[in-house]
């Protein structure tokens, strides 16, 4: 089964604790339940139950194995075993205990009976979903208007869209939870290496819950059938052992640097090196202090070609066949193929194959070829040509650094363009570094 949603939330993560906690406030409420009478709770019985219900539901869906490695079957199965749990429940107290009148009765609104039966239900879907994830029609999951409105760019800050043509919403039930944008759009994100510009081809994705469309015009109803077979979440994220970014409008998750969010229907969880937090419904638990949630995650997608653009909070990602950017405020770390460039305020790296240029707070490393440059406390280390030699001053080691550190900003122009590393360009300059530090060995 290809399955590439997988982020590996480790066990003993806050969700899981938190499950733990819900599962003893829902023994605590079934206690009060059986208890009410002399507790005095009889007036606040139909608020216990439906509390004890809620809670059932909220572990299994925090209990659902790692987020999303379970997919969509997964989710189902949480689902399905709440619904078991809750037919035990109503059975019982329908029997044994006693249930609110919009438990009991002809005019129930959820009764046992029924309970089961969705839980036969969802255990049969999700077997069905689990053996072919994702297949079929993409309208389960979203429905994509037969109406057109007129678009004519968006500002998202550090993110914006140019051009002007047709916006169609995109549904999960009632909520809209994105546009689809028909005709050629110009994407510009704004990073610490420059401006990046993309000219997208239609159709274009955007999962916001921003409104993006203005008067309304005449809808292509070809366009809109193509593209809800484009909008199949397997055909999206197919192929990625292990997709960091997956946004689907109503499904969110974001994993970065020392940074996971994730966010369902109901549920948001975030994870940093500083705390964790969950929310589930209007309830909130916090460990440490993490960042606050990203307040609307947006995410561009060109449906044709794969180029996807999301920013969530401080943080902005751009992935395309060709290149991937992360930009986590001032930082910014870029890889294509085998190149890789890092720019922070006190650290930049560049590594491409056996070639490595790393700069950071106390020291600096030039690995080029035969030819190997390393400064720090003070002293400079030289390897080239089979030979070896040392320099104690803090002036060559900072001449090292500076050195080193231009050389990786001159590159990073170069790779952002697409043109690689510049080795002409990168040996010429190593090698007049070189020059100069020897003037330090007389």
């Amino acid at each position: 089964m290809s399955n590439p949603w997988v982020y590996g939330y480790p066990e003993e993560g806050l969700r899981f604790r938190v499950a733990d906690f819900l599962k003893k406030v829902t023994a605590l409420l079934i206690l009060a339940w059986i208890f009410r009478g002399p507790l005095r709770l009889e007036a606040y019985l139909e608020y216990i139950v439906w509390a004890i219900i809620g809670l059932i539901f909220a572990c299994e869906l925090l209990s659902a194995g790692k987020w999303l490695g379970v997919s969509l079957s997964g989710v189902i199965f949480a689902l399905a075993r709440a619904f078991l749990w809750v037919s035990v429940l109503l059975f019982v107290g329908g029997e044994l205990i006693g249930l609110p009148e919009s438990l009991s009765g002809e005019k129930a609104f959820l009764t046992a009976g029924t309970a089961f039966a969705y839980f036969l239900v969802l255990s049969i879907a999700g077997l069905l979903v689990g053996s072919t994830p994702f297949r079929g029609s993409s309208s389960k999951w979203f429905t994509v208007e037969k109406k057109a409105y007129s678009f004519s760019g968006a500002d998202f800050g550090d993110v914006r869209l140019s051009g002007s043509g047709k916006a169609y919403p995109v549904r999960a039930g009632r909520k809209t939870v994105g546009w689809v944008i028909d005709r050629e759009v110009e994407v510009e994100a704004e990073t610490p290496l420059g401006k990046v510009r993309k000219l997208l081809s239609p159709p274009v994705v955007v999962w916001t819950s921003r409104k993006l469309g203005g008067a309304k015009e005449e809808a292509d109803h070809a366009f809109v059938e193509r593209v809800q077979a484009m909008l199949d979440p397997d055909r999206l994220y197919r192929g990625k052992e292990r997709a960091k970014i997956v946004d689907l409008g109503v499904i969110k998750v974001y994993e970065g640097d020392g940074f996971q969010y994730v966010k369902l229907p109901f549920i948001e969880v975030v994870e940093t090196p500083h705390g964790e937090r969950v929310k589930v419904g209007p309830i909130h638990v916090h460990e440490g202090k993490p960042v606050s949630p990203p307040g609307d995650m947006v995410t561009i997608r060109e449906l044709g070609n794969g180029f996807q653009l999301t920013r969530a909070g401080d943080r902005l990602a751009i992935e395309t066949e060709e290149y991937s950017i992360e930009v986590i405020g001032a930082s910014v770390t870029y890889r294509s193929g085998g190149e890789a460039l890092r720019l922070s305020g006190d650290y930049v790296s560049l590594k491409a194959g056996e070639l490595s240029i790393t700069v950071g707070k106390k020291g600096a490393k030039l690995r080029i070829e035969d030819t190997v440059i390393t400064a720090s406390d003070g002293k400079v280390r030289i390897r080239v040509g089979g030979k070896s030699y040392t320099i104690e001053s803090q002036e060559a080691c900072r001449l090292v650094m500076e050195r080193a550190k231009e050389i990786v900003e001159e590159q990073s122009a170069e790779l952002i363009e697409g043109f690689g590393v510049d080795r002409v360009a990168l040996n010429a300059r190593v090698k007049e570094l070189i020059e100069q530090l020897m003037a330090y060995l007389g």
